[in-house]
């Protein structure tokens, strides 16, 4: 029988397997993990990655991240937003529809998303289309063109430019949601209620209330909790899958849980910034830590974390939406005037190692099932990407436990060097990432390879089909 030739063995790490995790060797051949062994032979060619003292888990997926290209690459783009995945353990990502101008929500500006994405981007990648008022008929073909799904605002978004994209009417979620699930495709909600939302921040306004607790008040638990029960209850009537981007509250999570128990087909996703972070990050941070919906309260926090332990978050992902210094920075800008984004995708493997197990002490294969296994479940990958199994992409990541460091600035790859993290202790370090077998990026060397990553265009099943 010939013997197996590999490309890349990865020796002596401890291999975060589904449920387990196990001290194997990975062979790695034509960027596929070709086998799992004690004792792999190398042949003359093959690399040689000792992980020694470290984890071996799969590459993270992002499923939220905003690169803001097309027109609105001076914010973050392609090329620097993937090296800054790539440092911080991500193999996989997905890019939202906004804040690129014009907004992914028909066919051309598709096009211009793709375009600027092919050959700028270090790892792989899938795109949302996007849901707004206008765009109903180009829902079909953007599903047949490989969107990984549709993203809809039920609040105000924000934003730049004549044609930036805007929230949802009531008919236009509802009719949309028919029509997403014809396709058999999943529609991903930032549920805020922008009745309650815009009445509150108006009113503040007009009382010269403009502080960071003022912004938080105008976005209270209620608006997100109105907002998911009216989607859940849209979702029941037009059979829509549902993934809820971004929740805030235990409040919320345990709706969702409850849909789940009836029947819906629905998902909810957190972000490393509401489990590490409170409302009193956002006064001693001020802008660096906005976003909605904001931060909320040290116990909200620690129900979010009781949660997640207890099943009720699907998966993490960053919503890395970042933008220039100056729309969060500038002297005089009031917090209510500040962009609300947070820049932190580069520290989400990190950030959740170090709180989740280091300090939480929850288990490793939990973590990394939030980051990588369930996202790509969820959405058309895990035929290819999400686990350490024999046939599936050689998307991996190399994790030192125990090399504590403090994050710079200079350390962020990021256009814009700021997030709420610099300064901050991690108990963890990414030393190594791995995309279809390609090492593109190691702490030592920094982004090797910064374009070979894909499109990974998904079809998803149309029901009774």
């Amino acid at each position: 029988m010939k013997e197996e030739s590999y490309e890349l063995i990865i020796r002596n790490g401890q291999v975060v397997l589904p449920g387990e995790v196990r001290r194997l060797e990975i062979g790695v051949k034509d960027g596929k993990i070709a086998a799992l062994g004690e004792a792999l032979q190398a042949s003359p060619g093959t690399r040689i990655l000792d992980a020694e003292g470290q984890y071996v888990l799969p590459g993270m997926i992002d499923m939220h991240v905003h690169f803001n290209e097309p027109a609105f690459g001076h914010w973050e783009g392609f090329r620097s937003g993937s090296a800054a995945l790539a440092a911080g353990g991500c193999t996989c990502y997905a890019d939202m529809p906004l804040n690129g101008n014009p907004p992914t929500v028909n066919l051309e500006a598709l096009r211009l998303k793709a375009e600027a994405a092919a050959g700028n981007s270090a790892v792989d990648y899938v795109l949302w289309g996007g849901l707004m008022p206008g765009n109903l008929e180009e829902l079909e073909g953007l599903a047949a063109a490989g969107v990984t799904g549709f993203k809809a605002f039920i609040s105000n978004p924000g934003g730049e430019g004549e044609g930036r994209f805007r929230e949802v009417d009531d008919d236009t979620l509802y009719q949309g949601m028919l029509r997403i699930a014809a396709t058999g495709g999943i529609l991903a909600l930032h549920a805020e209620s922008e009745a309650i939302t815009s009445a509150l921040g108006a009113a503040a306004l007009r009382a010269g209330r403009s502080s960071a607790r003022d912004f938080a008040a105008s976005r209270p638990p209620q608006a997100e909790l109105e907002a998911v029960a009216r989607a859940l209850l849209y979702s029941e009537r037009t059979g829509c899958k549902l993934h809820f981007v971004h929740i805030s509250t235990a409040a919320a999570l345990e709706l969702i849980h409850e849909a789940k128990l009836r029947g819906l087909d629905v998902t909810a996703e957190t972000c490393p910034h509401y489990l590490i972070l409170d409302e009193d990050s956002m006064e001693t941070l001020g802008a660096l830590a906005k976003c909605a919906p904001p931060l909320r309260s040290s116990s909200e926090r620690d129900r979010l974390w009781a949660a997640l332990a207890a099943g009720r978050v699907d998966l993490v992902a960053s919503d890395h939406s970042p933008c220039p210094p100056e729309l969060k920075l500038a002297p005089g800008l009031s917090f209510m005037e500040a962009w609300g984004g947070i820049s932190g995708a580069q520290s989400s493997l990190e950030l959740m190692f170090h709180e989740g197990v280091h300090v939480r002490g929850l288990p490793v294969t939990q973590i990394s099932a939030l980051i990588s296994g369930l996202p790509a479940r969820r959405f058309g990958l895990e035929g290819r990407k999400g686990s350490i199994t024999p046939g599936l992409d050689a998307d991996l990541v190399l994790l030192d436990p125990d090399a504590a460091y403090t994050l710079r600035a200079e350390d962020l790859l990021y256009r814009h060097r700021h997030s709420p993290y610099v300064g901050m202790t991690l108990s963890c370090k990414v030393t190594a990432t791995i995309c279809r077998g390609n090492v593109v990026y190691t702490a030592a060397e920094g982004v090797i390879a910064g374009g070979g990553g894909e499109w990974l265009r998904i079809r998803h099943s149309q029901p009774g089909i």
